[in-house]
């Protein structure tokens, strides 16, 4: 496949992938807009309702002699495993962002007001206070996506799909919302693959959510049951198994039930985006979709946009990025009609195997939360982005994955 424009135009314009009406680009600072689709004003952090990319664009540009301490640690980024330490110790959680729903901290300014941990000065008041000595690489988040790569045997073959790619446009016209392509996206897929254990269990997920935000999800047993048949199933895979030896000897988890329970939480844990409780997840979001204020979020699968532009629900409009990869898993970031909403632009891996994309998403998930993630596939580097939801928390202040798509390589 080919790169239809150069890599660094879509490096420049990645973090608009997830839509111009949902970032703060020119944004930063604004006052709260209740027409928005989310914020990027000084107290967004606090509410749980800034765009995706204010870290990125708007923390920089706050003026550090402003008289907010608490808005002022609350809108750094947290380090990578401070979501899967003890929220208790200061052991692995020096420098980390502010989080309210820890009962003590261990950053910068926490003597100042007052609320260190006991083993702040221990832990963290002496020389060399940044380093992180549990930190994961990017030597080794690009080792370990490696090997997922490798492992992933339940891949497409090449000749499993056909892609009719069609019209390549520029980042400045994904928004004109016109229709360049008269034909659909996928001329064929062997749907052979959908009978593989792992693709079955994902594709019985896919319909267990309402995409419209602010409708309540209300599993039946039976859906509670798929959920966990889909994390059986992924972690026989060897993709998975990779994922968690590493992890393992990252000292992240002490036991693969524990790995796999906080994989239930972190993905398929609900929270709110809308007014109603528990009406999204970090799965619905990403695998399945969702349609918020009139436009389709999330939504990053090949799968999904297969079966759906099969039964004529999805229309394919264009694209800007065909990745470089001449074999499958490749990466696509498109534009599409879904059932009468728009999606901008679309990042999605295609012809990757479920256990692949979940295995990724949750790998940087892990180790950078809320950042870049660099990898390598075959070669090729590539980086996956994720955000965290700030608003709710489960176990001992874990945070809910709010979503993760594919985002060019900044090397």
């Amino acid at each position: 496949m080919r790169t239809c424009v150069p890599l660094m135009v879509v490096m420049l314009c990645s973090l608009a992938w997830a839509g111009k009406m949902e970032s703060c680009a020119s944004r930063c600072g604004e006052k709260f807009n209740r027409d928005a689709d989310c914020q990027c004003d000084h107290h967004c952090p606090r509410h749980g309702d800034c765009c995706e990319d204010y870290g990125d664009l708007c923390t920089a540009e706050e003026d550090p002699k402003e008289p907010s301490p608490e808005l002022e640690e609350e809108s750094k980024e947290a380090p990578a495993s401070s979501l899967y330490l003890s929220p208790s110790s200061c052991q692995g959680r020096c420098h980390e962002a502010f989080d309210k729903h820890h009962p003590c901290h261990c950053n910068t300014r926490c003597q100042e007001f007052g609320n260190c941990c006991e083993d702040f000065e221990s832990l963290c008041g002496h020389e060399g206070f940044s380093h992180r000595s549990d930190a994961i690489t990017k030597e080794e988040l690009q080792d370990i996506s490696e090997r997922i790569y490798r492992a992933d045997t339940n891949k497409a073959q090449k000749e499993d799909i056909v892609l009719n790619s069609q019209n390549c446009i520029s980042p400045s016209e994904t928004g004109d919302q016109v229709d360049r392509c008269s034909e659909p996206l996928f001329t064929y897929v062997n749907e052979k693959l959908f009978s593989k254990p792992t693709y079955a269990a994902f594709i019985n997920l896919l319909n267990n959510y309402h995409r419209t935000t602010g409708q309540g999800e209300h599993f039946s047993t039976q859906q509670l049951a798929e959920q966990d048949t889909f994390l059986t199933e992924v972690m026989k895979t060897a993709v998975m198994k990779e994922l968690y030896r590493f992890l393992h000897q990252q000292n992240r988890y002490t036991s693969e039930q524990e790995f796999v329970n906080d994989l239930k939480n972190m993905w398929f844990g609900l929270y709110s985006r809308g007014n109603e409780e528990g009406d999204s997840s970090g799965f619905e979001h990403v695998f399945s979709g969702e349609v918020k204020k009139g436009k389709v979020t999330g939504f990053h699968n090949w799968i999904r946009f297969y079966m759906q532009e099969k039964e004529g629900l999805v229309d394919y409009y264009s694209h800007i990025y065909d990745g470089p990869w001449d074999s499958y898993p490749d990466v696509l970031a498109m534009q599409f009609n879904w059932d009468g909403y728009y999606k901008e632009v679309g990042s999605a891996f295609i012809g990757s195997s479920p256990e692949f994309e979940f295995a990724l998403y949750s790998l940087c998930f892990i180790a950078r939360p809320g950042k870049v993630c660099q990898l390598s596939l075959g070669g090729y580097p590539l980086a996956v982005k994720t955000y965290t939801w700030n608003k709710t928390t489960y176990g001992n202040g874990k945070k809910y994955i709010a979503t993760a798509y594919v985002v060019s390589s900044t090397q």
